[in-house]
């Protein structure tokens, strides 16, 4: 069908070249969804303040926190959906989609709950320095609002993912990112709102890239044409998204965890020390792209040749990811020892700060080989900066030795009863 032109059967052909051509699009989308953050942060360094800067970086690691269910449920979720399209089963693909409209809701709600009454009591908790404390919780506020837009949109492009279109939502969020930047640039240097207006400009993003995504998947693709017998909540794929899904919210909240527990560490170094920290996780936000990229891309090829019991493709797949991204992790090493002060002077010109920065660049940048080794790959905020290098190196170690050992072979979670 002419609807269904941008859905990709993983299950034949080439793998890196399946790979590289969901990857790319993919790709590109996070270089201008990391943008608009990068935007968020120079904007902030240079024409509100360090300080502001600071409060917005130390809620880096509670957004993360906060997001990580609903992440997770996006993955549980895109996992069925790619298990029964490649199984061929449409009508179980609608009533996946269907029931995961109902838990991305109640997961947003969640997720707004959290981060906005818990924010300034953890904040505190975090030893957030005063000066940006008001900042910090301010912004992180403002962008639990935005739950409910970011929970609709990474749901409707996992689904889309799963499926194997990357390219749809594409559009939508290069619109969305460029938005961001216009508002940026509005509510701080036209209308001066500082903090608040930067996370305003999120928010809205968030919900016109969400409206976009949702109104053409059901315009382009007849998966997304659902009836009212889809719509009703099916509780054995709830609990099956939540056998999956949860884990790896576990898991990112846990990693999280121990993020916060660093950013605590950062912050009683004061604020200098914490905008640093931020500058830093800025930067290697946008450079781990192609590795998120790719690990997306390994997750809807694994799920469709899994469903279609074709392990042997799963395992040249993983190979040929790997190789790819070695290949980037050697390229983003040279950059970034050569240009790193150059690169860390965008965000202000404080010199202790982009001391700080330079640093920390650079010797997290020299464990980039082990960080891309982990899947899917995840986005760390680098404080203690040798511990953060060590991390990705057992990471990475531990992520092969699991995918050695095979057991991904056996986690095939739809059956023909259901």
């Amino acid at each position: 069908m002419a609807k269904d032109r941008f859905i990709k059967d993983m299950t034949k052909g080439t793998p890196y070249k399946l790979l590289l051509k969901f990857a790319v699009p993919l790709f590109i989308g996070n270089v201008f969804q990391q943008f608009y953050n990068l935007v968020d942060s120079i904007v902030v360094g240079n024409y509100v303040s360090s300080n502001a800067l600071g409060a917005i970086g130390t809620t880096n690691s509670l957004v993360f926190f906060f997001f990580s269910l609903m992440g997770g449920l996006s993955v549980g979720i895109g996992i069925i959906i790619s298990q029964h399209f490649g199984a061929g089963n449409k009508d179980k693909v609608k009533e996946t989609i269907g029931t995961g409209i109902s838990v991305i809701f109640v997961a947003s709600l969640v997720v707004f709950a959290l981060g906005f009454f818990l924010a300034r009591p953890v904040l505190t908790l975090m030893q957030t320095d005063p000066k940006i404390l008001d900042d910090a919780v301010l912004y992180l506020r403002m962008i639990s609002l935005g739950a409910l837009g970011m929970g609709f949109y990474n749901g409707t492009s996992s689904v889309l993912r799963a499926l194997g279109d990357s390219k749809s939502p594409l559009i939508f969020l290069i619109i969305s990112c460029i938005m961001n930047v216009v508002l940026d640039l509005l509510f701080v240097l036209v209308i001066p709102m500082g903090v608040f207006g930067v996370a305003l400009g999120t928010v809205i993003s968030h919900y016109i890239s969400a409206l976009l995504c949702i109104v053409y998947a059901r315009k382009t693709n007849s998966y997304f044409k659902l009836e009212k017998s889809h719509i009703k909540p099916n509780f054995v794929t709830v609990r099956k998204t939540l056998r999956l899904g949860v884990p790896v919210a576990l898991q990112n909240s846990m990693i999280a965890f121990s993020l916060i527990v660093l950013q605590g560490i950062v912050n009683s170094y004061g604020a200098v020390f914490t905008t640093a920290f931020t500058i830093v996780g800025r930067i290697e936000s946008l450079v781990q792209q192609p590795f998120i990229s790719l690990g997306a891309a390994m997750a809807s090829y694994t799920g469709q040749n899994i469903g279609a019991g074709r392990y042997d493709r799963v395992q040249r797949g993983f190979k040929s990811a790997n190789i790819m991204n070695f290949i980037f992790a050697g390229v983003i090493i040279f950059v970034f020892w050569v240009f790193t002060e150059p690169i860390v002077s965008m965000f202000g010109k404080d010199a202790q700060t982009l001391k700080y920065a330079v640093d920390g660049l650079r010797i997290t940048s020299a464990f980039y080989f082990f960080l891309g080794m982990i899947y899917p790959t995840r986005n760390v905020m680098n404080g203690a900066f040798y511990a953060t290098g060590i991390t990705w190196l057992l990471n990475g170690t531990f992520s092969v030795i699991r995918y050695k050992m095979g057991k991904w072979k056996t986690i095939k979670v739809i059956n023909k009863k259901d």
